[in-house]
């Protein structure tokens, strides 16, 4: 169990963001701070909630949490796209379980398994598109 210490450090940039928006608040809406709310908030929001962040070592972390979880790589965050092999091996399961399922004839399922595995790309989804526009207009 964590103490109260260890939240409080492990949240010092949601803690800092919650006093500043308070402070804010209470400047704006009862005038007893010398200093104008909007102040508050810039100045809060532009130096004092990106110091508090890099002291509590925040920064590092999410970038750890960025990088195990494989949807962000290196410091500048690039999005890094999930495989398009993942999505034509779910397609081809499901393909699989409708032929299972009697849904699909023998040639029905030959059909749309060779249109999956070449159309793994977009380039040659295209390519595909046009071969079978072709093959239509042949057989009409």
């Amino acid at each position: 169990m964590s103490t109260v210490r260890e939240r409080a450090a492990e949240n010092a940039t949601e803690i800092t963001s919650s006093l500043i928006v308070g402070l804010g608040l209470l400047a704006l809406f009862t005038g007893w701070s010398p200093i104008p709310f909007w102040v508050i908030f810039a100045v809060g929001f532009a130096v004092v909630v990106p110091t508090v962040a890099r002291l509590a070592g925040e920064e590092e972390r999410s970038d750890e949490r960025n990088d195990r979880d494989g949807q962000w790589k290196d410091s500048e965050r690039h999005y890094e796209e999930p495989s398009a092999g993942t999505e034509t091996e779910d397609a081809l399961e499901t393909l699989r379980e409708r032929y299972a399922r009697g849904d699909l004839t023998d040639d029905q399922f030959e059909r749309k398994l060779d249109a999956l595995l070449e159309t793994d790309s977009p380039e040659n989804a295209a390519d595909w598109r046009h071969r079978e526009r072709e093959r239509i207009e042949e057989e009409s």
